[in-house]
């Protein structure tokens, strides 16, 4: 068993239902600190009401989820959360959007400012600093949300399906952009996708779930050497995982379609 001061994150035995419809069952697994996971699965298998609850958005119907050994009660700035649509204030600039948090956070304008550039030179839009988000593509306004997710400094970045929006080219260069900032600043990632090479290419684990109502089926370690790139889908070991991932999922995308 892992040490507790070495988790961030534990979910203990969570159901999560509304009415009578259970959307996550009697789900456990626990995420080290500064580690990887991808929650992968077929649609509707409650990957996002998952992540929800880790956020402090949805409350478990029975078990719990803990954040460095507390049990989550809301949403806080010790988890910083990443959509499938930026969100971001239309009317501000970058700059403006990611130092927002610190500011309500109670920096001052300099310091909010300082942690504001720092992050948006990790993204790689210096440039943009000043630039509003409609005059944006969609791949960079995503890296200003990340941006925007990291300014609190949290420990833990929860991604809930950030690249779907995306097309495959723009889609390719964010997963490696977030390999690369990943590496600079440490944080620990729970990323939800239904896209396996995603997945593979990205985590150090990848927690497959069933259909409806969501379990874990296979907790799976991924040993590819690190940094990683898209020409890595080619080798033989992501190849043998992506096989793996590949068969689990079309078990259970099967599942519900015959019960549908």
């Amino acid at each position: 068993m892992t040490p507790a001061l070495d988790l961030a994150i534990e979910v203990r035995d969570v159901t999560i239902a509304y009415g009578g419809m259970v959307a996550v069952d009697r789900v456990s697994f626990e995420v080290r600190k500064g580690e990887f996971v991808c929650l992968l699965g077929p649609s509707g298998c409650g990957k996002s009401t998952l992540l929800n609850a880790i956020a402090g958005f949805e409350r478990p119907s029975w078990g719990e989820v803990l954040v460095d050994g507390a049990e989550v009660a809301g949403p806080g700035p010790d988890r910083g959360v990443v959509f499938q649509q930026p969100h971001l204030f239309p009317w501000k600039s970058v700059r403006a959007n990611v130092a927002h948090g610190p500011r309500m956070m109670g920096a001052s304008r300099a310091e909010a400012r300082a942690t504001a550039d720092r992050l948006i030179d990790i993204v790689g839009l210096t440039r943009f600093a000043g630039a509003l988000p409609h005059t944006l593509s969609g791949g960079m306004q995503q890296r200003v949300a990340i941006a925007r997710a990291l300014a609190g400094e949290p420990g833990i970045l929860l991604m809930d399906e950030p690249f779907g929006a995306l097309d495959a080219q723009t889609r390719a260069l964010m997963q490696e952009n977030l390999l690369r900032v990943r590496a600079r600043v440490g944080a620990t990632i729970v990323f939800v996708t239904h896209d396996i090479e995603e997945a593979i290419l990205l985590a150090d684990r990848v927690l497959v779930m069933s259909a409806g109502p969501g379990r874990i089926l296979r907790d799976i370690k991924v040993e590819l050497p690190r940094p990683r790139s898209v020409e890595q889908s080619l080798e033989p070991d992501f190849v043998a995982l992506r096989r793996e991932c590949l068969e689990l999922i079309r078990q259970q995308s099967a599942k519900a379609f015959e019960a549908a």
